[in-house]
This record gives C-alpha cells, structure tokens and sequence, in this order.
C-alpha cells in the first residue's frame, strides 16, 4: 500500500487521485536504492550554492542581493551568509549617505568636489573588488565600522 508524499492519502497506482502528485513505486527485489545520509553530515543546499558562492553573491548588487539572501530560506540560517548579507547592504547604505553628502557639499562648495569624487567612487569600486574576491576566498573580511553591525545583526 502506498501513501502520497505530498498529501498523506492512500494512493493506487503512480499518481495520487486528490492532489495530482507523482508517486514513486516500490523498489523491486533487483534495484539498488541509495543509502540513507550519514548523520552530521551537511546536506547540499537546493540551489547547489555553497558558502563562499552565497556570501560572495550577497556583495553582487548591494542591497537587493544582501536582502534576497537574508529572506531565502536555506541561506537565512546560516550564519556566515547571514553576516555578509548584513554587511552588503551597511556598505551599500554608506555608499548611499557619502553620495548624498558629497552631492550636498558639492553643491555648497559651488562644485570643488566634483573634482574629487570621482576618486572616492573609485576607493568604493576597489573595497568592494575585495570584499567579494576575499569571501569568496573563504576569507572573512570585517569592515572597520560596518562589519561589528553586522556580527550583531547575523
């Protein structure tokens, strides 16, 4: 007798009658069937990302990256990713916040800082170069301000 996986209800034959799910016949005398997994070891996560991926993929776009992998599911347990999450949108937010000022300065100053921006947004492109290349080096960079933020957060 077989049961539906998805609904619980007693099933005749491959599919389930009340919800439409497949159901997967029993193994014959003859099949080989995998071996039940090891406790303590780590499943693979769905999507096949490992640590290092995710938490590098948090820096790609700043704030909509760093929230998507604070709400996906297999990654918002996990504590590493959670942290570079965090701090991926506290660096995007300061990136925010300096562009406003120096637009604001800029605009007091009758325009000297135009002339230096460029070089900050430059300092910004670099520091974030590293921070993905050394997470997805596995390595764990803390920023100054930002990354105790977001070890409290995570």
């Amino acid at each position: 007798m077989a049961f539906c996986p998805n609904c619980g209800n007693q099933v005749d034959g491959r599919f389930c009658a009340k919800c439409g799910a497949s159901v997967a016949e029993a193994p014959s005398a003859g099949t080989v069937t995998a071996p039940p997994p090891v406790p303590g070891t780590v499943a693979a996560t769905p999507a096949g990302l490992t640590d290092n991926v995710a938490s590098a993929l948090c820096y790609a776009l700043g704030l909509v990256t760093g929230i998507l992998f604070l709400v996906l599911a297999p990654y918002n347990q996990n504590r590493k990713i959670r942290f570079h999450a965090f701090q991926s949108i506290f660096l995007h937010a300061a990136v925010i916040v300096v562009w406003i000022a120096m637009l604001f300065l800029s605009a007091i100053s009758g325009g000297l800082l135009l002339l230096v921006m460029p070089v900050i947004w430059l300092a910004f492109f670099v520091l974030w170069l590293i921070v993905i290349i050394k997470t997805y080096q596995d390595q764990k960079l803390v920023l100054p301000v930002i990354g105790p933020l977001a070890e409290k957060q995570a």
